[in-house]
């Protein structure tokens, strides 16, 4: 079993940067995808991207395409996710996920993950 812990969101203005950081304990690190999530107050949760467990492969949703990258730190049982340019509409919940391998078409789905952190707060607003 994994456990994942969210840390590093807070509150920025528009055009701010943040870095997110999903720590995992337990389970063998390396051996699964991870993927973030987020969730805005009144909506669903959505995908915004993922990493292979090899961090090789990395895929991130359109939405955030061009401001937003993933990677991770296999020795230090780490992924994290790079903000840039911040916009008030990616003020969410954030959330990590571990999944067993799989094919990146399958990082979308949140049924994919089976392991899930508790999230962090992200406020963009001026």
């Amino acid at each position: 079993q994994v456990q994942l812990e969210e840390s590093g969101g807070g509150l920025v203005q528009p055009g701010d940067s943040l870095r997110l950081s999903c720590a995992a304990s337990r389970g063998t690190f390396s051996l699964f995808d991870l993927g973030w999530f987020r969730q805005a107050p009144g909506k669903e949760r959505e995908f915004v991207g993922a990493v292979s467990w090899s961090g090789d492969l990395t895929s991130v949703a359109d939405s955030v395409k061009g401001r937003f990258t993933i990677s991770r730190d296999n020795a230090k049982n780490t992924v994290y996710l790079q903000m840039n340019s911040l916009k008030p509409e990616d003020t969410a919940v954030y959330y990590c996920g571990a999944s067993a391998i799989t094919t990146s078409a399958r990082w979308e789905w949140e049924d994919t993950y089976k392991y899930w952190g508790q999230g962090t707060q992200v406020t963009v607003s001026s």
